[in-house]
């Protein structure tokens, strides 16, 4: 026998081999919540109790809520249950049927969101290379941005700000989002154009400062060490002084986005009517989206998430009126999207409770339930 028919029994044995590893895996009986069967699931594999020797129900049927209700019964009050992976599997990627996942990729090429974006990391680049500002240049971003948002439906708005997008693109990304949002918040404000516009830029150049912080320490995933919080914190003068071809007001409300109505933010301690508008907006925009953003050194918050810790934050740091006018718009373009679960399983929002926006009441495993404690929502869902 040659060498090649020796190569080629080789190699189809190696596929032999992936096969067999790959059914044994799939066969294999893992626990998961019992939450995840849902009305309409087709039972590929035999499921079983939370033990993992009781039978509870044979491969082949499709789950009715009756039949759930059955097996909730035979499971004693039992959270768990043992399914095969490949019925682990199933679970996880249901969806509902009249839910519409948006692609984010898609939805950003579409919008000018990747243009904007691209824009935006080219001029942060040449400011962090010639140590200089080409202000016409960020006010064409910005202005692009503005255009954007005047014909982009808000929930796209929110979807864009939302998505599991790359961490290494995070600085550019944050200033755009921070910009949207500023100039969302204007409008809920019922500001004007020109003032909105303002916000926008405001909120495209907020982070500026960052280019010349070491990037070891921006994107390092860990926490910092209290040195290196400290240089963090000197963004804000850099942005300040880079923006020196700015108006005063520009550079001002962009470099005091971390000032607190309680006089404990940075750098100049600045409490409430001393902060401008400008800035007060701003430091919601940026909170919010570097809550649900993904970083570096942490996972991101759902937007209910989100939006709790804002609440709570504006007892005392953040100014509570523009808060509540947050709080109070957000939430309308989340109902009916898609959301990833602490569970593993994908849901959707169907209601929402300002007294207690952390937990909102999604469908998800073929049930509406008031999300809690031990089944939250952990983020938006997008297919990348």
């Amino acid at each position: 026998m040659d060498r090649t028919n020796l190569m080629g029994m080789s190699s189809e044995r190696k596929t032999d081999i992936e096969e067999a590893n790959k059914n044994i895996n799939e066969n294999l009986l893992i626990s998961v919540p019992i939450d995840l069967l849902y009305d309409g699931m087709t039972i590929q594999d035999d499921i079983y109790d939370s033990s993992g020797e009781r039978k509870l129900i044979n491969s082949g049927n499709t789950l009715d809520q009756q039949q759930i209700e059955r097996i909730n019964r035979l499971n004693s009050g039992h959270n768990t249950i043992y399914v095969t992976a490949r019925t682990h599997k199933d679970m996880l990627l249901r969806i509902p049927k009249d839910v519409n996942v948006e692609v984010r990729q898609e939805v950003e090429d579409s919008t000018g969101y990747t243009k904007t974006k691209d824009e935006t990391f080219k001029r942060l680049e040449e400011i962090a290379s010639e140590k200089k500002v080409d202000t016409e240049s960020l006010r064409a971003v910005s202005n692009d941005l503005s255009e954007q948002l005047e014909t982009m439906p808000q929930d796209v708005v929110l979807l864009l700000i939302n998505a599991m997008a790359p961490v290494d693109e995070y600085l550019q990304r944050h200033c755009v989002n921070v910009g949207m949002l500023n100039g969302l918040i204007g409008r809920w404000m019922g500001m004007s154009d020109a003032e909105i516009d303002k916000l926008v830029l405001i909120g495209l150049l907020h982070d500026t400062g960052k280019i010349a912080i070491p990037p070891q320490i921006l994107s390092a995933p860990r926490k910092l060490t209290k040195v290196e919080y400290e240089i963090i914190k000197t963004h804000v003068k850099h942005s300040y002084d880079l923006l020196h071809d700015f108006p005063d007001n520009i550079r001002v409300a962009a470099s005091c986005h971390h000032e607190r109505c309680n006089g404990t933010g940075y750098n100049y301690k600045l409490k409430y009517d001393d902060i401008m508008l400008e800035a007060r907006i701003t430091a919601i925009s940026d909170t919010y989206d570097a809550l649900v953003a993904r970083r570096a050194y942490q996972e991101p918050q759902s937007p209910f998430a989100a939006l709790a810790l804002i609440k709570k934050l504006s007892e005392f740091e953040l100014d509570r009126e523009i808060v509540n006018i947050f709080i109070e718009n957000i939430p309308k373009d989340l109902v009916g999207k898609p959301v990833s679960m602490s569970n593993g399983s994908v849901g959707v929002v169907r209601e929402y409770d300002l007294d207690d926006i952390a937990y909102p009441t999604v469908e998800v495993g073929g049930r509406t339930v008031k999300t809690n404690e031990k089944l939250f929502c952990t983020s938006m869902y997008n297919e990348d």
